[in-house]
């Protein structure tokens, strides 16, 4: 199985309508079953501990694997093959398998470090949201100190998580980076990113809509958080396909994928009150994306397609 991605010399509209259609239909329909289920907020929990409700068993098999079977359908249906997978990893890969875990990890921090200057009266040095989150009732002591505290919580969330999430961000990346992207590559490299980024994006809408990332109650709903997370999906999107491209396997864009969600939400633990969430400091906020964004630039900034390693 060879270890690169296909890049056509011409669009292949047909493949790209079948596996978008694949891709989407299932994962709305499945959005569609959340909805009828009770939305988010009152779906059927299935397990107490963990807290396991339907919508996040929906959610992370059927909504987040849809792209996966989209690939596996598209060839299928398209007699593509089965070749050029991106599914070998290769030994010399290994410095983008880094930059794809701890890579996700430094842009958020710097995000949330953006959010706290700019908004200072939503950090709050008692750690209340943080006791919370650990059981404690207000006022107890933390058990350790707050630097070690927040390191272990670091720790958690860049070496434990990645490797958990992993296992439901391939059902994503090996359709949106391991399919799609190489798919439109013919559109040009810069193009390319930006397009599959948005597809990306509106692939999330059904769920934003119900709530899923910005809630329900921000400025503008729900049509501001659609907005917002197709610009996060385009800026986070552009350092998950130049890790793919670069290494010529889907595997480093599964570890970034897995370690943006493992972090994502550590910004919440600093704050208190209600912060507006189009805006952070949960990594889909706006102000949150800007150390992304930095990155997109630089990947965009000349429309040529990264070689590979």
């Amino acid at each position: 199985m060879p270890s690169t991605l296909p890049t056509p010399d011409t669009l292949e509209r047909r493949r790209v309508a079948v596996f978008c259609l694949v891709a989407f239909g299932l994962a709305w329909s499945v959005a569609v079953a959340i909805y009828l289920t009770g939305g988010l907020r009152d779906s059927p929990v299935l397990v107490e501990t963990p807290r396991i409700t339907l919508a996040i068993a929906l959610l992370s098999t059927g909504y987040m694997w849809a792209p996966a079977v989209a690939n596996a359908l598209t060839r299928f249906v398209t007699d593509e093959g089965w070749t050029d997978l991106g599914l070998r990893p290769r030994r010399r890969e290994w410095p983008l398998w880094i930059a794809a875990w701890i890579g996700p990890a430094l842009l958020i921090l710097v995000g949330v470090g953006v959010y706290a200057l700019l908004f200072p009266a939503r950090v709050d040095p008692t750690f209340g949201t943080l006791r919370a989150a650990l059981g404690l009732p207000e006022g107890t002591p933390l058990p350790l100190s707050p630097p070690v505290l927040v390191a272990l919580v670091l720790v958690q969330a860049v070496v434990i998580s990645p490797l958990i999430n992993s296992l439901f961000t391939f059902g994503e990346e090996f359709g949106w980076r391991g399919y799609l992207l190489p798919k439109l590559l013919p559109l040009g490299w810069r193009r390319a990113v930006v397009v599959s980024g948005v597809v990306w994006g509106v692939w999330h809408w059904p769920v934003i809509a119900m709530g899923y990332n910005y809630g329900v109650g921000y400025p503008g709903a729900p049509w501001t958080g659609l907005l917002a997370m197709t610009w996060f999906t385009v800026v986070v999107g552009a350092f998950l396909a130049w890790v793919t491209v670069r290494a010529g396997s889907v595997w480093p864009a599964v570890v970034g994928h897995a370690a943006v969600n493992g972090i994502g939400s550590i910004g919440l633990l600093f704050v208190s009150g209600n912060p507006t969430p189009l805006l952070g400091p949960a990594a889909v906020g706006v102000v949150v994306t800007l150390g992304w964004a930095i990155v997109a630039a630089a990947v965009l900034w000349r429309d040529e397609q990264p070689k590979r390693r």
